[in-house]
C-alpha cells in the first residue's frame, strides 16, 4: 500500500473541480512525454522509491523497466500522484504568476509596471477578493475592470455588425437610387421640351432644374415645402407657355408683364387640375420615401448608441469578477458558467432590453409603409412619369389659348408687341432618343423590389434587443454545458444561483448585478423610436385617400383629401379626354 499521507491530504482537501484539472495534467504529461524539472517542494511530500530505474523517465515510452518488478506499480503511482498534485495546486493557489503576467501584458499591450512574480495576500483588492494568495494587485484589478467593459462593448459591436451593415448599406443604396431617379426624371422633362416645345426649352431649363433640386432636398430631409415648389414650377411655366403658344412671337419689353402672368396663373388655371394632381402625387410618394430614409438613419443611430453604451459601476464590477478575477487565481483558461453569465450580462443590458418592444414595432411599421408604397404612392413611378403630366398641362393650356388670352389681357393688359426670336435648344439625338424612351427596368432593380428584399432580411432582427444578452453568453462568453466553469468564486461543475430573466423588472432578484434607476440615453432612443413609429404609421399612405397639405396646417403632412381622383394613375393620367399626348408644337 502506498504511503500517501502528505499528498492525499492535499488532494482530498481540493474542490470538485480539481479532479478534471489533475486528469488534464496527466493527459498532458505522461502521454505527451513532457519533461518536467523536479520540484523540491513536491519531492519532500513523495515517499521514497524502493527501487531504482535503469535509465530514462518513468513517464516516457521506451525507457528501461525497473529491476524490481514489484516497484513498477509503486513508481507509476508516484508519477500519477505527482501529476495529480500539480493539477490540484492550480486550484489551491499557483506558485508562480508568470502566466498571469504574460496574459495581462498581452491583453493590455506591452510591459506594465508593478506586476508581481509570486502570489501574495490580496487584502487591497476590492472585487477579486479571495482567501487564497493572488497574482493581482489593486492596479491590475483597475485595469482589468476597464478591459472587462471593453470586452463586452466589443462583443456588442460584433453582435450588431451584421444588422448595422444591413441597414446602412440599404440606406445608402436607397439614397443613391433616388438620386439616380431624380436625374433621370429631370432628363425626361428636359428632353420633352427639346423634342416637343423646342422654342421654350432653354428658358424652361432653369425651372426644371430648380424643381428637381427641391425634390431631392425634400427627399433627403431638408426643410422645403413640396406644395411651394410644385406651385413655383407651374407659376414659372405659364409665362413661357403664354409667350410661345398662346400669344407667340411677341414679348413685353419689361419683366413686370411676365411677372404679372406668373402671378395670374392660379387665378386663370391654365393647366386645369394637373398642378393639384402633381401636388397630390408628390405628397403621396415623396413623404413616405423621405420618412423611410429617416427611419433607416434612425435605425443606424440606435445601433451606434447601444454599441457604445455606458455601463454602471455595479455592472463594471460584475464584469470584472466574471471575466478576470479567475486570472488572479491562475485560472486563466476558465470561462463563466452559463447561468452566471446570463445573470451578469442580463443585468448589464437590462436597460437596453427595454428597447425591444419599440424596435419590434419600428421594423413592423417599416414593413407596413413599404407595402403601401406602390403606383402613385411609389416615388419611382411618380418621378419617371412627371414629364407626362407636364406635357398634359402644356397641351391643355394651348387648347384653351383663346380663353386664357382674354383672361390675361384683363388682368395684365395688352403686351408691348416686340418681335423676338427665341433661342432653340440643341440636343444630342442619341441622348434625345435615350431620354424620351422609358427604359425597361429589371424587376430586381426597382425600388419596390429592393425594399421587399431589405424588409425580409430586417424582419429576422425584430427581437434583436430582447435576446442580445443570451446571444452573447451562448456564442462568446460562457462555458459550454457540462464543462467545469467559473461561478464567481471558484471553478465548479455548475452554477447554483437563481437565474433571472431579461428586462429591468426581472432584475430585482439578480444575485450578481444591482440594477437601479433608468438610463437617460436609452430613454432618449426610445422616445426617438416612438416618434418615427408614429410617422411611419400615422403618415402611411392610404391609397386614393390622402393629399398633401402645408406643414402645420393641421394634423400633418398627409391628410385625407376630398374630391381626389380614384384611378391608379392619378386622375386619369392624361387629364382631359380632348388632350392627346401625340400632339407636337414646335413653333
Amino acid at each position: 500500500v502506498l504511503s500517501l499521507s502528505p499528498v492525499s491530504r492535499l488532494w482530498s482537501s481540493g474542490r470538485e473541480s480539481r479532479a478534471p484539472a489533475g486528469e488534464a495534467a496527466v493527459g498532458e504529461l505522461c502521454p505527451g512525454r513532457l519533461r518536467i524539472p523536479p520540484s523540491p517542494a513536491l519531492e519532500e511530500h513523495l515517499p521514497p522509491a524502493q527501487g531504482t530505474w535503469e535509465s530514462g523517465n518513468p513517464c516516457q515510452e521506451g525507457t528501461t523497466r525497473p529491476r524490481m518488478g514489484t516497484n513498477t506499480w509503486r513508481l507509476g503511482g508516484r508519477c500519477l500522484l505527482l501529476l495529480a498534485l500539480l493539477g490540484s495546486t492550480r486550484s489551491e493557489g499557483v506558485e508562480s504568476c508568470e502566466e498571469v503576467r504574460k496574459l495581462f501584458q498581452w491583453r493590455l499591450g506591452g510591459a506594465v509596471k508593478g506586476l508581481i512574480d509570486a502570489p501574495r495576500a490580496g487584502s487591497d483588492l476590492q472585487v477579486c477578493t479571495s482567501k487564497k494568495p493572488t497574482c493581482c494587485t489593486r492596479k491590475m484589478e483597475e485595469r482589468y475592470q476597464i478591459a472587462a467593459r471593453q470586452d463586452l462593448q466589443q462583443a456588442l459591436q460584433t453582435s450588431s455588425s451584421t444588422l448595422k451593415l444591413l441597414i446602412s448599406r440599404n440606406a445608402a443604396a436607397f439614397q443613391e437610387t433616388l438620386e439616380t431617379l431624380i436625374r433621370q426624371a429631370e432628363n425626361y422633362t428636359s428632353i420633352l421640351f427639346c423634342n416637343t416645345y423646342r422654342n421654350m426649352a432653354l428658358e424652361a431649363a432653369a425651372s426644371i432644374q430648380e424643381f428637381f433640386t427641391d425634390v431631392g432636398l425634400y427627399l433627403f430631409g431638408a426643410d422645403v415645402n413640396p406644395e411651394e415648389f410644385v406651385n413655383r414650377f407651374f407659376d414659372s411655366l405659364f409665362p413661357l407657355v403664354y409667350h410661345h403658344l398662346i400669344n407667340p412671337g411677341v414679348t413685353d419689353s419689361s419683366l413686370q408683364y411676365s411677372e404679372c402672368i406668373r402671378m395670374a396663373r392660379q387665378d386663370v388655371s391654365p393647366f386645369g387640375n394637373i398642378p393639384k394632381r402633381v401636388m397630390g402625387q408628390m405628397g403621396r410618394s415623396l413623404l413616405p420615401s423621405r420618412t423611410f430614409l429617416q427611419a433607416l438613419n434612425l435605425g443606424i443611430e440606435v445601433i451606434n448608441t447601444t454599441d457604445h453604451l455606458h455601463f454602471s459601476k455595479e455592472c463594471s464590477r460584475a464584469l470584472l469578477k466574471m471575466q478576470y478575477c479567475p486570472h488572479c487565481q491562475g485560472l486563466t483558461l476558465s470561462k463563466p458558467c452559463m447561468g452566471y453569465c446570463l445573470n451578469v450580462v442580463r443585468g448589464c443590458l437590462a436597460h437596453m432590453t427595454e428597447l425591444n418592444p419599440h424596435w419590434h414595432a419600428y421594423i413592423r411599421s417599416l414593413e407596413e409603409l413599404s407595402d403601401a408604397m406602390h403606383r402613385t404612392y411609389d416615388v419611382e413611378h411618380v418621378l419617371l412619369n412627371f414629364h407626362l403630366l407636364v406635357n398634359d398641362a402644356v397641351l391643355q393650356a394651348h387648347l384653351n389659348g383663346q380663353k386664357l388670352l382674354e383672361q390675361v389681357n384683363k388682368i395684365c393688359g395688352h403686351p408691348v408687341r416686340i418681335p423676338t426670336q427665341s433661342p432653340r435648344c440643341t440636343f444630342d439625338p442619341s441622348q434625345e432618343k435615350h431620354g424620351m424612351k422609358m427604359s425597361a427596368r429589371n424587376g430586381e432593380e426597382t425600388l419596390a423590389n429592393r425594399r421587399k428584399v431589405f424588409i425580409n432580411s430586417l424582419r429576422l432582427y425584430r427581437s434583436f434587443y430582447g435576446g442580445l444578452a443570451d446571444q452573447l453568453c451562448i456564442n462568446e462568453l460562457a462555458a459550454a454545458d457540462g464543462q467545469p466553469c467559473w461561478d464567481g468564486e471558484d471553478v465548479v461543475k455548475s452554477y447554483t444561483q437563481h437565474v433571472v430573466g431579461n428586462g429591468i423588472k426581472a432584475q430585482s432578484g439578480n444575485p450578481e448585478v444591482k440594477v437601479r434607476g433608468t438610463d437617460p440615453v436609452i430613454n432618449q432612443i426610445i422616445d426617438k423610436l416612438k416618434h418615427i413609429i408614429q410617422l411611419l404609421q400615422g403618415r402611411s399612405p392610404k391609397p386614393n385617400k390622402w393629399e398633401l397639405l402645408h406643414p402645420g396646417s393641421g394634423g400633418g403632412m398627409l391628410e385625407q383629401a376630398s374630391g381626389d381622383c380614384d384611378d391608379e394613375d392619378g386622375c386619369g393620367g392624361s387629364g382631359s379626354g380632348e388632350v392627346k399626348r401625340t400632339l407636337k408644337i414646335t413653333n
